[in-house]
């Protein structure tokens, strides 16, 4: 794996950033999974309730891209960056899916992407900085996280929005094996008043999202 000097790094993150917040993310060749799924008649307020809980996993998702980021830019093990920008790569794909499923119900997304790009990039950049079993620690811990917050959402979905569901189900199974990669990789166990400050910062993001 080629070894890029700060400057590179600085650059490709900015490009990154603004891909993720004002333009088109690299992505994977994966089909989009709500593909050949047809789409449900709901009521206007079924409709503005599902492009709330999509506005949250795609503010998640640019939260997720700028803590790879982050992580990515300060580790000093080779191995472990290349995982992380793996990661950050499918996290992509997550990005555009529930983009595109926004766009469909006729909604936006967050209008304080940029808040969150800005504080997550911050906290990566910490973590990868303080050593990598506790980098791949915060990896682990905040993959189970939001799987936990995905399983919640699959619970709140109105019965009928199969595209919603498809879409969730592939993250959650994609975060599931970011999280097990990490552990893998000699992730260290948080401590509860790290897990617990980072599920409060959580429901900050999302409670303002659904809205905002």
């Amino acid at each position: 794996m080629r070894n890029y000097t700060p400057f590179d790094q600085i650059v490709m993150s900015t490009d990154t950033a603004l891909r993720t917040l004002f333009g088109e993310p690299k992505i994977t060749e994966r089909e989009y999974p709500a593909n050949n799924i047809s789409d449900a008649d709901f009521s206007a307020q079924e409709q503005k309730h599902i492009a709330g809980l999509m506005r949250v996993n795609h503010c998640g998702e640019v939260s997720a891209q700028a803590l790879y980021q982050g992580q990515s830019m300060t580790s000093r093990n080779n191995d472990i960056r290349e995982k992380l920008q793996q990661a950050a790569l499918e996290e992509n794909d997550h990005l555009n899916w529930t983009k595109t499923r926004i766009d469909e119900l006729g909604s936006h997304t967050s209008f304080l992407n940029p808040l969150w790009y800005g504080g997550s990039f911050a906290i990566g950049a910490f973590a990868g900085a303080i050593g990598d079993k506790w980098n791949l620690g915060f990896l682990a811990e905040t993959e189970h996280q939001v799987v936990e917050h995905l399983e919640s959402h699959l619970n709140k979905l109105p019965g009928g929005d199969l595209r919603s569901r498809a879409i969730l189900e592939q993250m959650k199974t994609d975060e599931l094996k970011h999280a097990t990669t990490a552990i893998e990789h000699g992730a260290a166990e948080l401590p509860p008043a790290v897990k617990t400050l980072m599920a409060a910062m959580s429901k900050v993001m999302t409670s303002s999202a659904y809205y905002l």
